[in-house]
């Protein structure tokens, strides 16, 4: 989980015939790198709020969650109880709700709340990212998947659930 401190732990990708390279947004748990100043320039067209790290409290609090569930995670592995196991997979699960539904938001905010004097207006058209996987927006086909660090994250609270799952309903059994 560490690694997440040191690479990007989600990414937006916008790929269009006019950015055949493909334009990239890494969002890091205290920053947002990549082409946006690029995508601030072509947002502004549609009338979408400019992309500034400094309009996210979550960057203050993300790297403190996460020393937080690796904290726990260690203790849970001295602990080696299966009840220590299970409050810190209950602890990623509820993080990750949160952190989802505060993701979809802050896309649902800057996709629908258009500036009206916009350069481009189309009638009834938002430009929210998806949640995860691909959508068309327009000529722009955009991704929004877990990068390196994300994968970090998830993989080990996904074998940790898995061990869980296999020690209460496989090896539980046989004893």
């Amino acid at each position: 989980m560490s690694v997440a401190y040191i690479s990007s732990v989600w990414k937006i990708e916008l790929e269009a015939p006019q950015y055949p390279e493909g334009l990239k947004m890494e969002i890091w748990v205290n920053d947002i790198k990549g082409d946006i100043s690029s995508i601030n320039n072509l947002n502004h067209y549609i009338g979408m709020s400019t992309i500034n790290v400094e309009d996210f409290p979550e960057f203050k609090i993300l790297p403190i969650l996460l020393a937080i569930m690796i904290a726990w995670g260690v203790l849970a592995a001295i602990l080696n109880t299966r009840k220590a196991l299970f409050s810190w997979i209950i602890f990623l699960i509820l993080v990750a709700v949160v952190a989802s539904v505060d993701f979809w938001l802050w896309e649902y905010k800057y996709g629908h709340n258009l500036d009206p004097a916009a350069a481009i207006k189309i009638p009834d058209m938002t430009y929210q990212p998806p949640l995860i996987g691909y959508k068309e927006l327009l000529n722009f086909l955009a991704g929004s998947l877990p990068d390196t660090g994300g994968y970090f994250i998830i993989v080990p609270a996904v074998i940790s659930a898995g061990v869980l799952w296999m020690e209460h309903f496989i090896f539980s059994k046989k004893t």
